[in-house]
């Protein structure tokens, strides 16, 4: 089995390549080596692999920058989605693709559903809405939030390092989400792969929590494996207090029952993946 996996650096891209079935011969590219902008590159880079299948793990990330780079977001999140879609089409190859929670306005007080109506209330939503729309209904579509690994730059990452420098921090407690680690999304999106899924689905962790809840966790799971030296107070703040260019979904639980059923069970604890996070950073740093 052949596999193309685009974003290939990136926290999932690392995460689809760690977590491979041994049967997968893999090649894995990312912006250095392929402008997924470039319609003409990708056509020749699946036409000379012949993937059976192609993960898309790139994105354009910085949810900010987004607001005055629209434009440059939507040719990653959704120009560049189209033409990988189109040329994994091409050769009947299965496309791969991951969205957000960001196409949600976060005005829900329940769990978003795959066909719940979708309302981005930023630039980056936006366009990732879009890349779904290019992605084709012939596609995987995996919509998850929150996402962190010990490689790359993530929330989990920043904490650990500001909680070590700061004599306090201070976190966002009225936004509500579920953290992902990425080896579980990777390995979940093999399966869905393997089994020849379609559609949209939504994959995180299991539970629910704030990015305060999220940063309480983190250090009292740090102080425990002994990444920390001494606990910091963690000051909860709303929102408004910590303004930025792009708005943030205030509640973005996403609904996996459907995504449950293809996996065969539910998704392990968020608590329980940060746990197995620091133990792995604890052995590799």
């Amino acid at each position: 089995m052949k596999v193309l996996i685009v974003g290939g650096n990136g926290q999932l891209g690392k995460g689809l390549s760690r977590t491979a079935p041994a049967e997968a011969s893999i090649v894995s590219h990312d912006i250095d080596t392929l402008d997924i902008t470039d319609a003409g590159a990708i056509v020749a880079v699946v036409s000379k692999i012949q993937p059976d299948i192609v993960f898309n793990a790139a994105a354009y990330t910085a949810v900010d920058k987004a607001e005055s780079e629209e434009e440059a977001a939507l040719a990653v999140n959704a120009t560049a989605v189209g033409y990988l879609a189109d040329a994994a089409r091409r050769i009947e190859a299965r496309f791969v693709h991951v969205s957000t929670d960001f196409v949600f306005d976060g005005r829900s007080g329940v769990p978003y559903t795959p066909d719940a109506p979708t309302a981005p209330i930023g630039a980056y939503g936006r366009t990732k809405l879009a890349g779904e729309e290019a992605a084709g209904e012939d596609a995987l579509i995996v919509r998850t939030a929150w996402v962190y690994a010990p490689n790359g730059g993530n929330f989990v990452r920043t904490m650990l390092r500001l909680m070590a420098e700061r004599p306090e921090v201070r976190v966002v407690a009225d936004q509500i989400g579920t953290p992902t680690y990425a080896p579980g999304l990777a390995a979940a999106l093999w399966t869905m792969a393997a089994k020849g899924t379609k559609g949209v689905y939504h994959y995180t962790d299991a539970g629910a929590c704030s990015w305060y809840d999220f940063a309480v966790a983190i250090q009292e799971e740090a102080l425990a494996a002994g990444l920390l030296d001494k606990a910091v107070p963690v000051i909860p703040i709303n929102a408004s207090e910590y303004p930025t260019p792009a708005q943030r979904p205030h509640y973005s639980v996403l609904d996996k029952t459907s995504t449950f059923a293809v996996l065969g069970g539910p998704t392990p604890h968020w608590r329980e993946n940060l746990r197995k996070m620091m133990a792995e950073i604890k052995i590799h740093g």
